[in-house]
Parts: C-alpha cells; structure tokens; sequence
C-alpha cells in the first residue's frame, strides 16, 4: 500500500498531465520511496490504457534493479523488461527498465514510446546535448505526443541551476509533497545529527572550475597523513557504539589512505572505489552490512543506487561545492534504522556550513560564483553539536549561549536538520504589484510587518504566469482572500485594484516561516484563533 504523501505524488502528477503540456518533475526526499511511485505510474498507465509503452530510465544498475523489483512486487505480471548491459540483460517490453549507457544509441530499436520517466533525473543536461537529451528527442520524432516524468532529490545542477529553467526537458517541478521535516516526524524518514569537528581541510590554493573544485588539486589539499590521522580519531570518539560508519572522500587515493587509517586504529574497513570489481565490491558490501566491516570509505560511488538503512556515521571528507552531490552524501543516513534514532553526520569538510541545512538547500544558480560565504551557524563548546546562531540552549547537552540579538531578517538554519519554525506577531500587511527582473513577468508580493526592529518577511505570487506555477499560486492567494476578510479577486488581472483590497482586509494575527534560500517560505499562518496551513510560492 503506496503511503499518504506517495498517493498524493501521483495524484498532483496525473492532475498535472491532464492540464498542462509540459513535462513535469517529481521532487522527492532521498528515502521516500520513488521507486514505489514509479511502480504505480506504471501500473497504472499501463492497465488502464493497454498499448501504453513506457521507458523507464536511469543511470546506474542498481537503481534499475531496484526500481524493477519494486514494480514487479506491486505488479508480479507486468510485461516487464530489462534493457542493461550492466544486467546482462537485453529485453524490450510495455514496460522498460533501462541503463541510459545501454539504449541511448538504440532510438530505432525501441521504437513507439508514451511516456518516459527518469530516476535521478536532473543529470539530465540542460541544453540539447548528452545521451538524455539525444534518445529523448529521437523517440519524441518518432511519437511527437511523448511525454517526460522526472524524479529527483535534487531538481539542480551545478554550472545550469534548476531543472526546469532556460533550455531545460521539464517545464514545472512539483515539489510540495512531501518535506523533509514531515517524514521525519512520521517516522519514515531518520533525523540526521551533525557535529562541528575539530580538524578540517586546509582549502587554500585549491582552484574551483566549472564551480567545483577541481579534482586534483583537492586530493593533494586533503590527502595529508597527519589529517587522514587526525578525522579518524576524531570519527571513533564521536562514534561511541555506532555500527555502520560511511566515509565520503576526496578521490581513490584519498579514500585508500582513510581505509588504512581506520585499520591502524583497530577497525575494520574496507575501500569501494570506481574500479572495484563487481564482485568484490558485492562482497565488502555484504560484508558491511553484516557487521563484519564497521567501516566503509569511497571515492564518488556510493551516493546514488547505494541504500542500506542502518548507516549510522557519515563522515564528510569531501569538499564540494556541489549542493547536489551534499544532499546525495548525507541522504544515505535517512533511512529509518533497527538499531538507532538518528545517523550522525560529522563534516570535516565544511559542507553543511557552505550549503545550510539538508531540509532548505540553495539551489546553484545558473551561473556559478565562488560559492564563497557560510551560513550562520555555531558550535557548542561542550558537546560541538552544530546549531544556528539564534540557538540559546544546545539541543543536545543544554549548554546555555551567550545571549546574542539576531536580526530577523538574516535568519537562515544551519544545522543540517534546519531550526524549527520561526513564529512572530504581525502587526500588518503591504500589497503592492511585483514584476520579476530575472522574468519580466508581473506578479504580486505582500510583505508581512512586524515590530519595528524587525525586518519584514517577504512573499511573492506569480498569479499571472502560465501552467503548474501560475496555478498554485492562484489556489494559494484564494486561499489567503478568504481567510482575510478580502474582495479581492485572485483571477483578476488587475494587479493593483487587487493589492489595494487586500490592503485594506485583516492580515494574521500570527505567521510562522523559514527562510528558505533567499526566499521566505511561510508554513501557516493565523487569524485570530483560526489557523491555515499553507506554503508559500516563492
């Protein structure tokens, strides 16, 4: 039985596919059982509309296998196939599970397709250029009314930004289903714990291009015996009765080097690198699985496809300016654990401090700066728990801070969990029009004012824009109009006849928000004793 927040996926997605034309795009946390959704697209599409041919693609075999079982456990007669030479498996049917690698030369041989749907999908590449892009647009020839379902954590990439924007397959990404935080309460998703350690890279000198740093120059910065020495004592002092200890690092040798460290030290590791034969890396994994192996370090491989639950220790020693490949790293300790509450997240690199916490990540932009900056964050001087700088009590031990006044406005969680919902009293409301400088399109914004040291929280709606956007924002602001006493009109198109009745009606008394991005995401908002849980569209 497919839960709460995966029926709702599917039902935005169909709801979507009837209105619009575009291609959307699924965003779902790492850990919520896409390859459940994908099961019952499938299965759907397929027994309600018998010649539906649907083509399912990703990037690496396991995903393929796992995404395969789980449709076959929802439909144990499904007119499956395995396109995959990772497999060894080459077989077309309705229903398509495929390695990219394997098929994207192979349009003529597939033929006919329906539907597409891509795992993983923002590797996808924004201009018309990769295999994606090549097999996408020789099949949509073939069938001009071919449409593309994507799924990812991660609806960006770096060096193009979000998915979805400029020379991009997807036109709107559905991304209110399911936050992070609501999983974590209902228990199909584990807490992260992140500490700030003592030892960390010494970064200088190491160039950035294409807005990562580049690869050599890293391993040099990072691959240092003192170091290497240095993060794993402090990864077994943390440690404490953890099982399954996960090391991301900064490339082959780099991760050799922390397997060797971690022997010296008296425990058990094993390395897991690009090269590893199948084989053998099957066997270190069964084995660090068992319990056999405590320690697991890798060298860009064990991100996606790679999903054992009762990972209880990551250990980030892998700089990256890369949010995507962050997200991917500390994903692999949300699975819900038999044997512990949280996975413990220890960051020698940085990382949650560069890119914020794990619930509101900042997507890349197009153009990548520096990436310079951190996040405002600090550390308990007794137990180094990571906290954002408006924390007065440690969570985790009850060590008091300093009191410190924090403006509102700069309010941004750090701790790789996020803070919880910042609450404050609203004295009044400004609508005015908005145009978009990075669109031009028009819009409305209403900013929310608060006591008068306080900086204003700020929301914008595209209600004039076309598709899934435009469309949520109108059901949002609906929403609002009649909570507040207004008679505005939300389908008007007269912006400001409209900003000048919801000026004129009854703001919430209350408003609870995060910051999210550079963007204000307001999660409910209250009139008098009634209350209303929305999102913002921002």
């Amino acid at each position: 039985m497919l839960r709460d927040y995966q029926q709702r996926a599917i039902d935005d997605l169909h709801d979507y596919l009837e209105k619009y034309d575009g291609n959307p795009c699924l965003v779902l946390p790492t850990g919520s059982g896409k390859s459940h959704i994908v099961a019952e697209i499938c299965r759907h599409s397929v027994q309600t509309w018998p010649e539906t041919r649907i083509l399912m693609l990703t990037h690496v075999k396991e995903l393929i296998e796992q995404n395969a079982g789980k449709m076959l456990d929802a439909w144990p007669r499904a007119p499956l196939g395995i396109y995959s030479a990772g497999l060894k498996q080459r077989n077309f049917d309705s229903i398509t599970f495929a390695g990219i690698q394997s098929v994207r030369d192979r349009a003529d041989e597939i033929g006919h397709i329906d539907l597409i749907i891509v795992d993983e999908c923002h590797l996808i590449n924004h201009g018309a250029e990769g295999g994606y892009r090549k097999l996408i647009d020789q099949l949509t020839k073939v069938n001009p009314y071919l449409r593309v379902i994507g799924l990812t954590a991660t609806p960006y990439r770096l060096g193009h930004g979000e998915i979805h924007k400029g020379d991009a397959i997807f036109d709107d990404l559905l991304d209110d289903i399911a936050p992070i935080p609501a999983l974590v309460e209902k228990g199909y998703l584990a807490p992260l714990k992140s500490k700030l350690t003592d030892t960390h890279f010494n970064l200088d000198g190491v160039k950035k291009r294409g807005g990562e740093f580049v690869e050599s120059d890293l391993q040099r910065a990072v691959d240092d015996d003192e170091v290497t020495t240095d993060v794993v004592s402090e990864v077994i002092r943390y440690a404490q009765d953890r099982r399954h200890w996960l090391f991301f690092c900064a490339g082959v040798k780099h991760a050799y080097a922390m397997r060797d460290s971690l022997r010296s030290q008296s425990v058990s590791a094993e390395t897991i690198t690009g090269s590893t034969p199948a084989d053998e890396r099957q066997d270190i994994i069964s084995k660090f699985k068992s319990g056999m192996i405590q320690a697991l370090t890798n060298a860009n491989v064990l991100t996606t496809g790679f999903d054992y639950p009762d990972i209880d220790l990551i250990a980030l020693c892998r700089p990256t300016m890369s949010p995507g490949l962050y997200v991917q790293m500390v994903g692999r300790g949300m699975r819900p654990k038999s044997h512990a509450d949280d996975c413990m997240v220890l960051d020698f690199a940085e990382v949650i401090q560069r890119h914020g916490p794990i619930t509101h990540v900042v997507p890349p932009s197009k153009k990548s700066g520096n990436g310079e900056g951190e996040s405002p964050v600090k550390n308990c001087p007794e137990c180094h728990e990571i906290v954002h700088l408006s924390v007065m009590v440690c969570p985790s031990c009850g060590a008091q801070f300093e009191a410190r006044k924090i403006a509102l406005g700069l309010d941004k969680s750090s701790d790789i969990m996020g803070s919880k919902d910042n609450d404050v009293r609203v004295s009044d409301w400004y609508w005015s029009p908005h145009v978009s400088r990075a669109s031009g399109k028009s819009m409305v914004k209403v900013r929310y004012l608060m006591s008068f040291d306080k900086e204003p929280i700020t929301e914008y709606y595209p209600i004039l824009h076309d598709g899934y956007a435009g469309n949520k924002a109108r059901a949002l602001l609906f929403s609002i109009i009649k909570k507040s006493g207004s008679e505005a009109d939300p389908h008007g198109f007269d912006l400001t006849e409209m900003c000048q009745n919801l000026n004129q009606s009854s703001p919430p008394s209350r408003i609870s928000f995060q910051k999210d991005g550079k963007w204000y995401r307001v999660t409910k908002r209250i009139w008098d004793a009634h209350e209303t849980r929305t999102a913002s569209v921002c």
